[in-house]
């Protein structure tokens, strides 16, 4: 008898507890609640939607500086996209953890942006480049013997890479065209979401797209009259889509997506010849690398003259960055400065 009235009490609060739960969140559902992974997505939705965006929950998970790649959710980050009305995300290899997030979402209406699959067939497959250095596996080549079991330790690490004969590069967010394809489909969800503010979302993204074809325009003026039509990364290459939609070819030590953080000899040896035969006047290194690889191919050219320079790759902007007004645009505004520097 006793246990009856403790399992019927245990029953109650229960449903008091989910019935609090639904009024709180009919309270807040007006709320539109947006979540989006890194900083080009959040910014061009805080831009389409203007000054309705006080009023909506606009969330960026990775904001602490982390970058994509190494980026591991958090239960409170899967709890916010649980939630969410819409979420928004790349959709590339670094993104694997999200199908997990979604399978267990609360909220059966969400809308998901897959930046990769919006773009369809403008994705990229990665490019190993000439003189690039390849991923770990082949790496171990040359301690033969006495690292035989490294060597299978390598081979099993990139196991997982054998299944898809093709990666894609994910860095989509890096083409000036490509964001305002993806903003406009930003502008579409927002809209089916919040029919209210329609008609504001259409007329923020009309400016919006405005913008970033003057400045997609200004990058192509740039590179038409440069003297130079190469740029060299001594680090990661994630800039692949912004070079090819300006005809622009590239060298660098790694793929986008590489893990890798050590040069071998080779690939700063390859490299240094080509700021060479090419007279290059600098080096480029993305925002969070140290530069480190970039400044050994400098010394390792013939005049030791040529400036290390950073290009922002987008990947790590900060909530804090994100607070105090550095936006997307802004960012590919500076990024076309040290480009204009790098084709002297």
């Amino acid at each position: 008898m006793k246990l009856r009235k403790i399992i019927a009490g245990i029953i109650i609060s229960l449903t008091l507890t989910a019935s609090t739960f639904a009024a709180k969140k009919s309270a807040k559902n007006d709320k539109l609640k947006v979540v989006t992974t890194i900083f080009p997505q959040y910014d061009w939705t805080r831009e389409i939607m203007g000054d309705k965006a006080s009023s909506a929950q606009l969330n960026l998970l990775v904001g602490n500086g982390v970058d994509l790649h190494s980026y591991q959710p958090s239960i409170q980050d899967i709890a916010k996209i649980s939630t969410a009305d819409i979420f928004i995300y790349v959709g590339g290899e670094s993104d694997g953890w999200v199908k997990d997030a979604l399978k267990n979402a609360a909220n059966k209406n969400m809308k998901v942006i897959n930046l990769m699959e919006v773009l369809g067939d403008k994705v990229k497959t990665e490019e190993i480049k000439e003189g690039m250095q390849a991923e770990e596996e082949e790496d171990h080549d040359d301690h033969d013997a006495e690292d035989h079991d490294h060597e299978a330790e390598g081979h099993h690490h990139h196991h997982h890479d054998d299944d898809e004969e093709v990666e894609y590069d994910e860095h989509v967010w890096l083409s000036l065209r490509n964001a305002k394809i993806l903003s406009a489909e930003i502008a579409e969800v927002l809209s089916e979401k919040d029919p209210a503010n329609a008609a504001s979302y259409k007329a923020n993204f009309a400016s919006y797209s405005a913008k970033l074809e003057a400045l997609d325009k200004d990058y192509t003026s740039v590179v038409a009259s440069a003297s130079k039509k190469t740029i060299l990364f001594g680090d990661r290459f994630p800039f692949r889509y912004l070079t090819d939609d300006y005809g622009l070819d590239y060298y660098a030590a790694f793929v986008g997506c590489s893990a890798e953080t050590e040069a071998s000899f080779e690939t700063v040896v390859f490299l240094s010849k080509k700021v060479d035969e090419l007279g290059l006047n600098s080096v480029l290194k993305i925002e969070s690398g140290d530069g480190k690889i970039a400044r050994t191919i400098v010394q390792n050219t013939k005049n030791k003259t040529a400036k290390v320079l950073t290009l922002d790759s987008i990947q790590s902007t900060t909530l804090k960055q994100a607070n105090a007004g550095t936006t997307y645009l802004k960012i590919m505004e500076d990024n076309l400065k040290v480009l204009k520097e790098a084709l002297k």
